[in-house]
């Protein structure tokens, strides 16, 4: 009995020492996976590289915003003479608004209304009255400088480093001749047509007076009314923080490319009387009117000044003018843009030139003139629409 209970206290004594126990199974370590040492594994996109993940993500809203903004000037397309009347009325209005609301401290508001919108609409039926009687009361001496401006640029062209053949010349003036006594009928059918536009001028520019006298006496109750009736409660906050901030901005932006406008006019016009170059005051209307398409439309139009210059006074004439063109662009483009069009969206050079291109190739001249101040209002609204209320 005594040795078989030592036997057992020494065999308890193994088991609890963790020696090895009879008929059980050798102790042996788990290896887990790879993968679940390393805990779950990233998903697909986030092993791309980052620079290209990014670039991916600009490129599809890129994409988005250019069909956007692409069906947006199609249905304007559509509705071409519409939208044209409906965006005359919101820049007459953003130009009248001020004067009106001055004049309605002393007036009532329709006479106001009335008053700034025919008051301006005199001033400028006068001017044109004024260019018109410019023009034809230099018909004749104009004729005679054109006629010898004509012959100067041929003798010109006939110098080196030209030396283009007399036969030349007269070879292009027969072409352009035979070319207007072939196709006199499709001439006289794009006059007719030209007609047909003309009352469309006609009707727009009467539909814009009409949307404008609204917009001014009663605008800020249309923008109300159209968004109690349009939006969701919810969503009425942001939205019309987002339609006030797009009305700042389109307004700053139209009277700020009306005063360098009119800033380029003035320098263009003091310019071309000092120079004695025929058609000076059509040149500077020309010039003004031609600055509202940003980055093109002075230069066309100074160039067009220099071939008049060209023709009526000479090369030397000719090359002041170019070298005008020089100094005006640079003026406007570091001195008047960033001072004058500080409270409107700055835009970068390369979003306007693009802007300007995409609108001339959907909708033409009219596209290149909306383009800018459309693009300026749609950032305006994202920054409003992203913003924090306070």
């Amino acid at each position: 009995m005594g040795d078989a209970r030592r036997r057992a206290v020494r065999a308890a004594g193994g088991r609890r020492a963790g020696g090895p126990v009879l008929g059980s199974r050798p102790a042996y370590s788990v290896r887990l996976p790879a993968t679940a040492r390393r805990g779950p594994q990233a998903p697909p996109d986030d092993r791309t590289v980052p620079w290209l993940r990014v670039a991916a993500g600009y490129a599809w809203r890129l994409i988005l915003v250019g069909i956007v903004v692409y069906g947006v000037f199609s249905i304007l397309g559509s509705f071409q003479l519409i939208a044209v009347a409906l965006f005359l009325a919101l820049v007459v209005t953003s130009v009248l608004r001020p004067l009106a609301d001055l004049l309605d401290r002393a007036l009532p508001r329709p006479l106001s209304v009335a008053v700034a919108l025919v008051g301006s609409l005199l001033l400028l039926l006068a001017l044109l009255a004024l260019v018109g009687n410019a023009v034809a009361g230099e018909s004749g001496r104009l004729a005679g400088e054109f006629r010898g401006g004509v012959h100067r640029i041929e003798e010109w062209l006939r110098r080196p480093p030209f030396r283009l053949a007399p036969g030349t010349l007269s070879g292009l003036q027969q072409q352009l001749a035979h070319y207007l006594s072939a196709h006199r009928s499709d001439l006289l059918d794009s006059a007719v047509s030209g007609l047909g536009r003309l009352v469309e001028v006609v009707t727009g520019g009467a539909l814009a007076l009409f949307a404008s006298v609204f917009f001014i006496h009663s605008g800020e109750r249309l923008w109300g009314w159209a968004r109690d009736r349009l939006l969701p409660s919810g969503a009425r906050p942001a939205w019309d923080r987002a339609g006030r901030a797009a009305w700042r901005t389109f307004a700053g932006y139209t009277r700020g490319i009306i005063i360098v406008a009119a800033t380029n006019a003035v320098l263009v016009g003091v310019a071309l009387f000092v120079l004695r170059v025929p058609l000076a005051l059509p040149l500077t209307l020309l010039e003004f009117f031609a600055a509202f398409v940003p980055l093109v439309g002075s230069p066309v139009a100074l160039g067009i000044a220099t071939i008049v210059a060209l023709a009526g006074r000479g090369p030397l004439t000719a090359v002041a003018v170019l070298v005008l063109i020089v100094v005006i662009g640079q003026l406007e483009g570091h001195v008047l843009h960033p001072l004058v069009l500080s409270w409107a969206v700055r835009l970068h050079p390369l979003v306007v030139a693009v802007s300007v291109i995409a609108g001339s190739i959907v909708a033409g001249v009219i596209g290149a003139v909306v383009a800018v101040p459309l693009v300026s209002v749609v950032w305006a609204v994202l920054g409003a629409l992203r913003a924090v209320p306070p």
